[in-house]
């Protein structure tokens, strides 16, 4: 179940990355401020990595 969570927000943190990424540089347009973004992008791919490399492969709650 944490495995399944660590895995979408490194999903997540990798869009949000790419998409503040993208803003900052004025290719794409979004509603939010893309230093928004791109923080929360930092902060949730690195929050998911680290859950991912840090819980083990069992099925435990």
């Amino acid at each position: 179940m944490i495995k399944i969570l660590g895995l979408i927000l490194t999903i997540a943190g990798a869009i949000a990355l790419v998409l503040g990424v993208l803003g900052i540089f004025g290719s794409m347009s979004t509603g939010i401020s893309p230093w928004a973004l791109a923080i929360l992008g930092i902060v949730f791919f690195f929050a998911g990595i680290g859950i991912l490399k840090r819980k083990k492969d069992t099925d435990e709650t």
